[in-house]
């Protein structure tokens, strides 16, 4: 995945001509795409391919099942281009290898805390030995919350070298500058690029912003 950026677009658009149009003039500003369930089901699955061909695509199925179904959507969005696959760790150890290894070369990324209040609910609390079964079980990184930065810190000295993508930039209140300092090493970005009037522009405003971050 290019780290050039540090920006993510989250491409939750629905209309499948706008979001393909939003992919084509960010393409080239962000690091790579996330897709979710609503433009893969507004779609196909064959999205995963045609977006591939433009950024890195990270599929945001947040996969939550036992084993042999974790394996076999991770192999699935693999197959179709995806470089990355987000999953939730709270369904156990087992059924997170069981995505580091459907994933091959691919990366696998655990959902540790999210951005959203109830995030503080449930998954804060355990937030801690999730990043660190992440870690053990050889994860490529995790997700975290932008909107609450300090607990960036707290789980960046649980995971030490692996990647933390940070949600909740933007519409959900999170300060995509403030993210980075944290620990993140992207920010992910949706509603406020794909729902801007000029999405490109959008971007790059995220993205001077970033850059303005200096790297760790």
């Amino acid at each position: 995945m290019r780290r050039e950026s540090r920006v993510i677009l989250a491409l939750d658009e629905v209309r499948p001509e706008r979001a393909f149009m939003v992919a084509e003039r960010t393409a080239d500003v962000v690091d790579a795409i996330k897709i979710n369930w609503p433009l893969v089901l507004a779609t196909s699955p064959e999205t995963i391919t045609r977006l591939a061909g433009l950024a890195p695509v990270i599929c945001d199925f947040k996969v939550a099942d036992i084993p042999n179904t974790v394996s076999l959507i991770v192999s699935q969005a693999m197959g179709r281009g995806a470089e990355g696959v987000i999953v939730h760790g709270f369904a156990g150890s087992d059924s997170v290898r069981a995505a580091v290894e459907a994933a091959g070369s691919g990366k696998i990324f655990v959902v540790t805390e999210m951005s959203h209040p109830g995030g503080a609910e449930y998954t804060a609390p355990v937030a801690g030995s999730l990043a660190r079964m992440a870690v053990r079980c050889g994860a490529a990184g995790i997700i975290a919350p932008a909107t609450r930065p300090e607990r960036l810190a707290a789980l960046r000295r649980e995971v030490g070298p692996l990647l933390i993508l940070s949600p909740g930039v933007g519409a959900q209140g999170g300060s995509a500058s403030e993210a980075l300092r944290m620990g993140a090493d992207y920010v992910i970005v949706g509603r406020g690029i794909y729902g801007a009037e000029d999405p490109r522009e959008a971007a790059l405003r995220v993205v001077r912003e970033a850059k303005a971050v200096s790297l760790p």
